[in-house]
């Protein structure tokens, strides 16, 4: 069978967009479910300014006790060279960055331009790697901004190109307000694999508009084999109130497994911990499956 892996980013990108702060004890118990459920990879906090995102506020302390499993990558963002030194003295082997290709978002989001950025990354992946600590690459807004609109697609591919470059073993190309549809993403990816390896790619859909799990379909036929979700569908979309934000890994799951991909990963293991967590952050969690699930085991 085919393998895709299922990047897990409930805990971080879902939780830090939830209006309710769930508290470290919970968080803790809610990583040690998802890493129960064999995810391959969980990112579990961001080392970042707790005034800019209070959620995130307890990165050392849940870092330091989650129970890591083994087989399963455990991963935080790092804006900077404090962020890496944050990560790794509580033993992370795995870290983010995160840029973007608009200078609005990224002035909004980091307070610098996209090259400026770019340079301050290069040195937490020399440092990182440096370390024997593997980095991830984000390319936020690569879909569209909130601020600017499209994204050039000659911009994605030169920004994905930059980060490999610098060291990070992946890039995930990021639709960070769930604008893309299908159309664009088979643009997209036609235009970066002809130039980069698959293997080299992630994709980072949110649900906006509902177009995730086609946009997923798209990029199976370009051999993208990473994906990031959340469980549940945690977390919003910060510039589209009301609306729903990442895609949901239980309809991740769902969808693979039906098209014969093997994850590694207990959907019903997923449904447990996306159960746990729903009454921590005050509402319905939206995602499709878990919802369905539930109310068959209600009827």
């Amino acid at each position: 069978m085919p393998k895709v892996t299922v990047y897990e980013v409930g805990p971080r990108d879902g939780l830090q967009n939830e209006p309710v702060a769930v508290d470290s004890d919970n968080k803790i118990a809610f990583i040690n479910r998802l890493s129960n459920s064999l995810f391959p990879a969980i990112e579990v906090s961001a080392f970042v300014n707790p005034k800019r995102v209070p959620q995130m506020a307890d990165a050392d302390h849940v870092c330091e006790r989650i129970a890591k499993q083994p087989g399963t990558r455990y991963s935080a963002l790092v804006p900077n060279i404090a962020g890496l030194d944050r990560a790794s003295a509580v033993g992370l082997k795995e870290v983010a960055i995160f840029a973007a290709t608009s200078d609005t978002f990224s002035r909004r989001n980091i307070n610098m331009s996209v090259e400026e950025s770019m340079a301050q990354y290069a040195e937490v992946v020399k440092a990182a790697t440096g370390d024997g600590i593997r980095v991830r690459g984000y390319l936020s807004t690569a879909f569209g901004c909130p601020f600017e609109g499209a994204a050039p697609v000659d911009r994605v591919v030169r920004l994905t190109q930059t980060m490999l470059q610098m060291g990070v073993f992946e890039v995930a190309v990021s639709d960070t307000i769930g604008i893309a549809h299908p159309g664009q993403v088979k643009e997209v990816l036609a235009a970066l694999t002809a130039l980069i390896e698959p293997s080299f790619l992630a994709l980072h859909f949110h649900d906006t508009r509902g177009t995730a799990l086609a946009n997923v379909l798209a990029s199976l036929d370009f051999d993208i084999r990473t994906f990031d979700s959340s469980a549940g569908g945690l977390g919003g979309c910060p510039f589209a109130p009301g609306a729903s934000g990442n895609l949901a890994t239980e309809d991740l799951l769902y969808m693979l497994h039906g098209l014969g991909y093997e994850t590694g990963v207990s959907l019903e293991g997923v449904v447990a911990a996306s159960e746990w967590i729903e009454p921590m952050v005050k509402h319905p969690l939206p995602s499709r499956y878990y919802r369905a699930a539930l109310a068959t085991r209600t009827r």
